[in-house]
């Protein structure tokens, strides 16, 4: 049995829950931890792991189970607390033991920072310019450029030196001090001139050489390096050209069209490509203008976000670009050590554009409750059919009803609804 009293602080968006968790459970926790952790205890007289519970708290006092105790049963106790007294807790719980022991009433406190609500100021008639993007021919010779590329295929160059644009096979070996450093050399490397891919001046160097020929080429390594170790130094590569390749792009026509299309025609084509060109950038100037939009609102709505909100969404965005980094084999201290950052420069970096994520949700709740904005089950079962079809869970029962994946689709839902109401009220200059 628990009992709980909750009660507001004197700081806004903050409540005390007292919790009194009754003795029997509290000693039935004291048991559950000894019988986890009885293997651990070396007692004089006993096999190792064999000590009764009493030997082992006259042993090492009877606190030594309170901590792990308190661990085993309290969270479960403050999550259902916090669900009885609908509390929509936004920080992790600021915990004070005010009585703990064996054959005693567990009673604790616990200070958290609860969701505020925003204070709607002006959201109709807010003037924002129209955003607009059109395809234009540059676009779609952009388009068929990189399906030139694609297409393209390497010849061999024989009776010339290297030119702009080539594909030159080498080796390099690098040296700085007129010593070799580590990651300096390899062989036949298929470097494209004009990439811009090697330190700068290098590429250039190349050029004007010829196939068996070797040289040494001699750069500076830009201030900025990720290397420490090689920034700002000057090094000396020596580079052997062992071939010279030229990419040969296909003839902008109607057999290039056939070749890389469903189309018989270029201009069939290039009608395709300006069609959903257009389409992505109906896309982009949607998302922006609703940007635009909500921000505006959220210049004019007056809110006081709990320290713990701005902490959670920084969290969130570090553990995002933790993923991001590890998808190219970083991780995220090796990437702050080649920028020269600490992770509380990253989270203070981060603090802006967390609390302008954290008013933006904030705001589109306030609209939604406002113009009592809803989604319909219709809806949600259209787009959760949706979701299950592309995650090739067509036939999964348990998906289709699953309350938390329905709870989702349906905040997606209203979030939208309540965009698309912004903008239609909008004024576009």
């Amino acid at each position: 049995m628990m009992n709980c009293k909750v009660e507001k602080t004197d700081n806004t968006n903050e409540v005390k829950l007292e919790i009194t968790i009754e003795a029997s459970k509290f000693d039935e926790a004291i048991k559950k931890v000894y019988f986890k952790s009885a293997k651990y205890f070396n007692i004089p007289g006993f096999r190792k792991g064999k000590a009764p519970m009493n030997i082992v708290e006259k042993y090492y006092g009877d606190e030594i189970f309170y901590e792990d105790a308190f661990n085993e049963v309290v969270p479960d106790e403050l999550e259902t607390a916090v669900k009885e007294n609908n509390l929509e807790v936004v920080s992790r719980p600021d915990i004070d033991v005010k009585q703990i022991g064996k054959g005693q009433d567990l009673i604790f406190t616990a200070v958290m920072q609860t969701k505020p609500e925003a204070e709607l100021g002006k959201y109709k008639g807010i003037e924002i310019k129209k955003i607009e993007y059109n395809v234009t021919d540059e676009d779609i010779n952009h388009e068929l450029g990189h399906m030139q590329e694609h297409n393209s295929r390497l010849i061999s160059i024989e009776d010339r030196p290297v030119e702009s644009g080539d594909i030159a096979i080498i080796d390099f070996e690098g040296f700085v001090d007129g010593k070799a450093f580590e990651g300096g050399k390899a062989e036949g490397h298929e470097l494209e001139i004009g990439s811009n891919t090697f330190i700068p001046g290098f590429e250039d160097q190349v050029i004007g050489m010829k196939i068996d020929e070797e040289k040494d080429i001699n750069v500076k390594f830009p201030e900025e390096y990720f290397s420490k170790n090689l920034a700002g130094k000057d090094a000396t590569f020596k580079v052997k050209v062992h071939e010279i390749k030229k990419k040969e792009l296909p003839e902008l026509d109607d057999e290039f069209a056939k070749d890389v299309s469903e189309f018989d025609t270029l201009k069939e084509l290039k009608n395709s490509i300006k069609e959903k060109k257009q389409k992505q950038n109906d896309e982009r100037a949607k998302y922006e203008t609703q940007d635009a939009v909500i921000k505006a609102v959220c210049e004019n709505i007056k809110v006081d976000i709990p320290s713990g909100m701005i902490e959670t969404e920084v969290d969130n965005m570090i553990k995002d670009m933790e993923q991001r980094l590890s998808y190219q084999g970083l991780k995220l201290d090796q990437y702050l050590q080649m920028l020269g950052k600490t992770q509380e420069d990253l989270r203070k970096e981060y603090e802006p554009q967390a609390i302008d994520g954290i008013k933006s949700r904030l705001a589109l709740e306030a609209v939604i409750k406002a113009e009592k904005i809803e989604a319909s089950e219709e809806e949600i079962d259209e787009k959760l059919k949706e979701m299950a079809k592309n995650y090739g869970r067509e036939n999964d029962e348990e998906f289709l009803k699953n309350e938390n994946v329905r709870n989702y689709i349906k905040q997606g839902l209203t979030s939208e609804k309540a965009l698309d109401f912004l903008v239609k009220n909008a004024k576009l200059k």
